[in-house]
């Protein structure tokens, strides 16, 4: 090799990633199997079909799926951190809208003893009160600290004024909600959803036969006091009238602008090249909306814009904070980058370097045997086909500046764009 001759640049025109294998345990709990890596480590995650979109009140599904690691019939709280560090283990708890996660990871040597501290964390948690109190204080004290910030504040009041408050997204948490849960209410919502027939399993890493037997054993019989799975739930939104919401913070050294509307969702045909356009839009560091905001105009240290999901819609959001008195020119050049879109093609060239930043970042996001794994739950829990990662790759290189601008002019609408901004009112 002679490290004087820059390599040649490779097109990527075939994109293949390795399929999982699917097969269903004795108790009909799906299980997904990334068999991928070197090294003798297991991830498992157990996907719980129930989250936000079904809790009978705020932070319900959340505390449910936090305080699974507080406490069981077996393990008290620190048994269960003692254990899980003892064997070099590590557990991460976490939910999104509809689906609430049990991420561990182990050296496949020591998974049988991890399993048995997995297994009754989700089988038979206590959700003590002692535990539950510290946690819930610990939680009020960092959402007194969020409630301080503009991000937070302008984060909150565009979601609410897009759905409404009767739309999970729109039903803003207090610090009452936090008071209002207690054991009984996280039992209660546990007993509906923790169970064989409403979960799935994603095994990933080097995954032998002996793994598979062993989780087999572990979740293949049924557990749980019901076995229904959990319904897919729709609710109505719809968006307050005016077009410039301000949420005043009298002490605020900045203020955070958000700017958006609901959109279409992933299963849309527009989608995948309506990824170029946002990411070309706002979707990385040499974006339009960085370029000039950031790089010309000086205000602010960062602007972003991208879509994000919801089981029913789509979230287009442009998000930066800048000094209270560029709030009003940022918002301009916001317009302005858009009516570019919408009256000038875009250059080959600049289409050119968007397309190569996507497509690297789409071969970094899936080398690795548990990024594997993050792909294909995205899939499953997004309702995609498997075909969706060639079809992304396919956009992406066939888009043109044409299309661009087509899709400019139908997805990137002034006119209905929320202007919402949290920070110091200027005269």
């Amino acid at each position: 090799m002679d490290r004087k001759i820059q390599p040649e640049i490779q097109t990527l025109k075939n994109f293949c990633i390795l399929p999982p294998v699917r097969m269903t345990l004795p108790n009909g709990i799906p299980l997904t199997v990334i068999n991928a890596g070197e090294q003798e480590v297991i991830r498992m995650d157990v996907l719980i079909a129930g989250a936000r979109w079904q809790q009978s009140q705020k932070l319900q599904a959340l505390f449910t799926n936090r305080m699974l690691r507080e406490g069981t019939t077996k393990y008290t709280a620190a048994t269960i951190a003692e254990k899980l560090d003892y064997y070099g283990s590590w557990l991460e708890l976490s939910s999104s809208s509809e689906y609430a996660y049990i991420t561990v990871y182990s050296l496949n040597k020591y998974l049988a003893k991890t399993l048995e501290v997995v297994e009754s964390m989700i089988k038979e948690p206590l959700f003590p009160e002692k535990e539950l109190h510290t946690i819930l204080d610990t939680n009020i004290q960092q959402y007194l600290v969020n409630t301080s910030k503009v991000d937070f504040l302008a984060h909150r009041s565009l979601l609410r004024s897009l759905y409404g408050e009767q739309h999970p997204c729109g039903k803003v948490v207090v610090e009452e909600d936090y008071h209002a849960i207690t054991p009984e209410v996280l039992r209660e919502f546990y007993e509906r959803y923790y169970h064989s027939g409403n979960c799935s399993i994603f095994l990933s890493g080097k995954v032998t036969e002996d793994i598979i037997s062993r989780v087999t054993d572990t979740f293949g019989t049924s557990f749980g006091k019901h076995q229904q799975p959990a319904l897919k739930l729709s609710f109505p939104f719809t968006a307050v009238p005016e077009k410039r919401i301000f949420t005043e913070r009298e002490d605020a050294m900045q203020s955070a602008v958000k700017m958006g509307y609901t959109t279409i969702t992933r299963n849309h045909p527009d989608y995948l090249k309506l990824r170029v356009l946002m990411t070309l839009f706002g979707g990385y560091f040499g974006s339009r909306l960085m370029s000039n905001i950031r790089e010309k105009k000086g205000y602010t240290y960062g602007i972003s814009a991208g879509i994000m999901f919801y089981p029913d819609s789509g979230l287009l959001a442009i998000s930066t904070e800048t000094d209270n008195e560029y709030v009003k020119p940022l918002i301009q050049e916001v317009y302005h980058e858009i009516d570019r879109l919408h009256q000038e093609p875009v250059s080959m060239e600049e289409l050119m370097i968007v397309r190569n930043y996507m497509l690297g970042e789409m071969c970094r996001s899936y080398e690795s045997p548990f990024s594997l794994s993050d792909a294909w739950i995205f899939i499953a829990t997004s309702g995609l086909n498997d075909d969706y990662f060639s079809r992304s790759l396919l956009a992406v290189n066939e888009v043109t500046p044409a299309e661009i601008q087509d899709l400019a002019q139908r997805y990137l609408c002034k006119e209905t764009l929320k202007e919402v901004i949290a920070g110091k009112k200027l005269s």
